[in-house]
């Protein structure tokens, strides 16, 4: 797992557009996006989609170190591009299942987050199909056809009190963020 954690950079808006964003986010349990990150530390997950390998990975990731993440006070939220059927399949599959997402179909909160389309070299580099093989098939997180937008950039941030303390902002699709050592770092 690599672990290149980066201090958040600002969006690529307007911060009236970022917090409008934000303030009309809500979970799929009808939670409002910024009451959560009020209430505690939040650890935000963007993930791809379902029928990609890494997705399934991180999934897999956080569910191995759930006990780690939420021990440090840190709440788990993620957020996927639109095919709940899919992500619902994984976190249950994954003993996820109660916490809580964002369903960000038009991915206004990914741009809010600086979060980009992929690069070829991002999405289809040597790296990508290497660590593919691995995932999807050594590891057997498989395989599947794209459910959502397959050229958007993942990433994961701990947002503390209502402010992005770390990013972490995938240089591929492959990369494979160590989200323990995100929440615990700096504390």
């Amino acid at each position: 797992m690599t672990a290149n954690i980066e201090q958040a950079q600002s969006p690529r808006w307007e911060p009236a557009e970022v917090a409008n964003v934000l303030d009309r986010t809500l979970t799929e349990g009808g939670k409002h996006f910024t009451q959560i990150v009020e209430e505690s530390s939040v650890l935000l997950v963007f993930l791809r989609h379902a029928g990609c390998t890494f997705c399934r990975e991180a999934i897999s990731d956080i569910a191995r170190s759930r006990n780690e993440i939420e021990g440090t006070g840190t709440r788990i939220l993620l957020v996927h591009m639109g095919d709940r059927a899919g992500i619902q399949q994984l976190v249950e599959r994954h003993g996820l299942s109660d916490v809580d997402r964002i369903c960000d179909s038009s991915q206004e909160l990914y741009r809010a987050f600086g979060l980009n389309t992929g690069t070829w070299r991002q999405l289809f580099g040597p790296k990508v199909w290497i660590r593919g093989l691995v995932a999807g098939v050594v590891r057997g997180h498989g395989f599947s056809r794209p459910s959502a937008d397959a050229t958007q950039m993942p990433g994961v941030f701990l947002v503390d009190r209502g402010l992005i303390a770390r990013a972490y902002r995938h240089d591929s699709a492959a990369d494979r963020p160590c989200y323990e050592s995100i929440c615990k770092e700096g504390r």
